[in-house]
């Protein structure tokens, strides 16, 4: 059956307005999205990744998330039952008291996109016995979680190893369920005044990463306190 030119012109705008009532407001995510920078994350995905070496640098004494961690878990507000996605889950420095909070009625996604971490991740939880934990290997714009399955995800040290932060950002979104939390721990990268190692590691300041997730669909509701975090800062949104 031929259309006429009006009626066709017609039908690919009306589909054009559908796509974009779909996606949430301000979001320019998707495939043609482009890179960061695109060695962020390549240690992290090599054959060879030595996973004993970054369990101690991630859990040692050294790191400030790993001393604070008991008040960053409490500023979560996780409640048994509760459904909680750690993104960049890494070592697994916080699934032992994740799996506890939401007890045997929750799940906690262990989320990584390192091949290496996700073996460790699998192993630990089944070492450590923690019946919770379900671990996702994720891909470089996605999370790979379902859609509206969770109340609670947590992104520690993480956001700026995200390579395609918007799509990653929007996976997210439509993973969490009505009024869920996004709650972002990061390092404060200030010109002049943070060490040379966050300055050249860290691609962005807060505000850079405020404006992207907010642009995604997120509101931000709270930039919560956490005593002895000196050059990480936690930032909670909503999905509004």
């Amino acid at each position: 059956m031929k259309y006429p030119s009006v009626t066709l012109s017609f039908l690919a705008l009306s589909l054009s307005l559908c796509a974009c009532a779909s996606a949430p407001a301000g979001s320019t995510s998707g495939p043609d999205e482009e890179s960061v920078g695109e060695d962020l994350n390549q240690r992290f995905l090599s054959d060879d990744l030595d996973v004993q070496r970054f369990t101690r640098v991630f859990e040692g004494e050294s790191r400030e998330v790993s001393r604070q961690r008991e008040r960053i878990l409490a500023i979560l507000g996780i409640r048994p039952g509760m459904a909680v996605a750690d993104v960049g889950a890494g070592t697994g420095l916080f699934l032992g008291p994740l799996n506890e909070a939401v007890g045997p009625e929750g799940v906690v996604y262990a989320v990584d996109i390192s091949p290496g971490f996700v073996e460790h991740l699998r192993e630990r939880a089944r070492r450590e016995g923690l019946e919770a934990v379900e671990v996702v290997l994720c891909g470089e714009r996605s999370s790979a979680l379902p859609e509206e399955s969770v109340d609670v995800v947590f992104v520690c040290d993480t956001y700026h190893h995200f390579e395609y932060p918007r799509s990653t950002v929007a996976s997210l979104h439509s993973a969490l369920r009505d009024g869920g939390s996004l709650v972002v721990v990061d390092f404060d990268r200030i010109p002049y005044v943070s060490r040379p190692w966050i300055l050249g590691h860290v691609r962005a300041g807060r505000q850079a990463f405020v404006r992207e997730i907010e642009a995604v669909g997120f509101e931000l509701v709270d930039r919560p306190r956490v005593f002895g975090l000196l050059e990480n800062y936690v930032l909670r949104f909503r999905k509004s």
